[in-house]
C-alpha cells in the first residue's frame, strides 16, 4: 500500500500537499484561519528553490510522521475511485472495501483499513496487483482525502493444476488435475472443471462455480455438480455411484454452512456382500444440511510447528424424508503442533471423533447408512464424503495439513 498526497490532476501538486498536510497538522484550526495560514506558508514555499526547498520539505515530512506518530489525526474520506478494471465491475472492488475504508475516523485508522482492504481484493484471487493510495480531498473540504484503488487484473485468467498423490493410510493413489477460469463475467466469480481417477477405488468429475459476493448478499454463493464412482468391493463388497449437488449458503471465518443433494446408487457386482449391505443396494435420494465450525490457530496449513486447530461438523441426512436414509451424523477433529526447538521440528498430533444417529422410531436397534459410516484408515473417506465445493475467497478449507 502507498500513502501520497497528489491532488487531481487540474491542481497543483504544492497547493494539494498544502492541503492535506495543514488539515493534518492543524486540524483545530477554523477554515478561515487555516485558509491564511495556507496562503503565507505557500507563498514562503515559492521563494525556497534548491537544497533549502528540499530541507524544507524534509523537515515539514518528519512533521507529520512525528504527529501521526503521537496524535490521532481526524480525516474523513470524500471519494473512492476505482483505476484499472478492465473487466471488474467497480460495485464489487466497492462492496468489498469501500465501507471499511469510509468508516475510518483518523490517518492512523484508515491506513490500517487500507491494508485490510488491499488483503481482501488480493483474496478474490483475480487481481494480479493492488495498490491503495491517500489523494487531496476537494481544497475547499479541508480535512478530507479521496482514496485511489488500482489494480491489475490477472494476466491469464486460465489456470490448471496436476499432479499424483498418494493415500498410504488407505493404500490408494490418485491422478488429480483441475482448470479455472476467473472473473469470466466481472464479478469475481471463478468456475472449475476438475477430475480425479483412483486406482481401484474412486473416479470423480465436476464443475462448479464461486461468487464472493452478489448483489447485497455478504457472503460467498457456492455451487457445484459432480459425478462420482467409488468401488469399495475390496473392503465392503458393493460399489457406488453418486450425482450430486452441493451449494454453499453460509462461508465466513469460522462458519461453513451447506447444503447437498445427491441420487445414490449401490450395486453389488461380486454378489458376496451381508444381508445388511443387501438391503441398502438400489437407488435412493440423499439430501442433507451440513454445518462445520473450526478454528484454525497454526502457523502453516501444510507444515504447522505450533498451534492448534478445531473443527466441528454436524450433518442432517434425510431432509426429504428418504427411506432408511435419516441420520445425524456428528465428527470432532483436535491437531495441534508442539515446537522441538532444532531444527523448526514440531511433533504434530492429532485426535477425531464421530458418531452416526438414525434418526428413525426405536433407533437403537436400526442400522445406519453404510456409506455415510466412518472407516478407520480411509481418509478420502472421512474428509469427504460429500462433492468438494470449490474455493471462493474466504476459507472453504478444512482442517487438514
Amino acid at each position: 500500500m502507498a500513502a501520497a498526497a497528489d491532488s487531481a490532476s487540474d491542481q497543483n501538486p504544492k497547493d494539494a500537499e498544502r492541503h492535506v498536510l495543514t488539515a493534518e497538522s492543524d486540524a483545530d484550526f477554523s477554515e478561515e484561519d487555516y485558509d491564511e495560514d495556507g496562503e503565507e506558508e505557500y507563498e514562503e514555499e515559492e521563494e525556497l528553490d534548491g537544497p533549502a526547498a528540499a530541507a524544507a520539505e524534509r523537515e515539514r515530512m518528519q512533521s507529520v510522521l512525528r504527529r501521526l506518530s503521537s496524535d490521532p489525526v481526524g480525516i474523513r474520506v470524500h471519494d473512492v475511485i476505482i483505476k484499472g478494471n478492465t473487466k471488474t465491475q467497480d460495485e464489487l472492488i466497492e462492496a468489498e472495501v469501500a465501507e471499511l475504508l469510509r468508516a475510518a475516523p483518523t490517518v492512523q485508522d484508515l491506513l490500517r483499513a487500507a491494508s485490510v482492504a488491499t488483503a481482501r481484493l488480493h483474496d478474490l484471487d483475480i487481481f494480479d496487483a493492488v495498490k491503495i493510495t491517500l489523494d487531496a480531498g476537494p481544497p475547499e473540504l479541508p480535512g478530507t482525502t479521496n482514496v485511489v484503488i488500482e489494480v491489475v487484473e490477472v494476466a491469464n485468467p486460465l489456470t490448471g493444476t496436476a499432479g499424483v498423490y498418494s493415500k498410504p493410510e488407505a493404500r490408494s493413489w490418485s491422478l488429480e488435475g483441475s482448470l479455472k477460469l476467473k472473473n469470466l463475467f466481472g464479478y469475481g466469480d471463478i468456475w472449475d472443471a476438475s477430475g480425479s481417477f483412483g486406482w481401484d477405488q474412486t473416479t470423480e468429475v465436476g464443475v462448479g462455480v464461486c461468487l464472493p459476493r452478489f448483489k447485497s448478499i455478504p457472503t460467498p454463493l457456492m455451487a457445484r455438480a459432480s459425478l462420482s464412482s467409488q468401488d469399495w468391493l475390496k473392503f465392503s463388497s458393493y460399489k457406488e455411484r453418486l450425482l450430486g449437488l452441493s451449494f454453499g449458503l453460509l462461508s465466513t471465518r469460522n462458519h461453513d454452512l451447506s447444503y447437498n443433494l445427491a441420487w445414490r446408487t449401490l450395486t453389488d457386482p461380486s454378489r458376496v456382500s451381508s444381508k445388511a449391505i443387501r438391503r441398502q443396494l438400489g437407488h435412493n435420494l440423499l439430501s442433507a444440511l451440513k454445518y462445520t465450525y473450526k478454528i484454525d490457530k497454526r502457523d502453516s496449513h501444510l507444515r504447522p510447528t505450533k498451534g492448534y486447530a478445531f473443527q466441528s461438523t454436524s450433518q442432517v441426512g434425510g431432509l426429504w424424508n428418504s427411506k432408511g436414509l435419516r441420520y445425524f451424523r456428528q465428527e470432532f477433529d483436535v491437531r495441534g503442533a508442539v515446537p522441538l526447538g532444532f531444527y523448526s521440528a514440531a511433533l504434530n498430533v492429532g485426535v477425531g471423533a464421530g458418531v452416526i444417529l438414525p434418526l428413525a422410531g426405536g433407533f437403537m436397534n436400526s442400522t445406519s447408512s453404510v456409506p455415510e459410516r466412518f472407516y478407520l484408515g480411509d481418509i478420502q473417506r472421512r474428509w469427504n464424503p460429500w462433492p468438494r465445493i470449490p474455493y471462493c475467497w474466504k476459507p472453504c478449507e478444512t482442517v487438514g495439513g
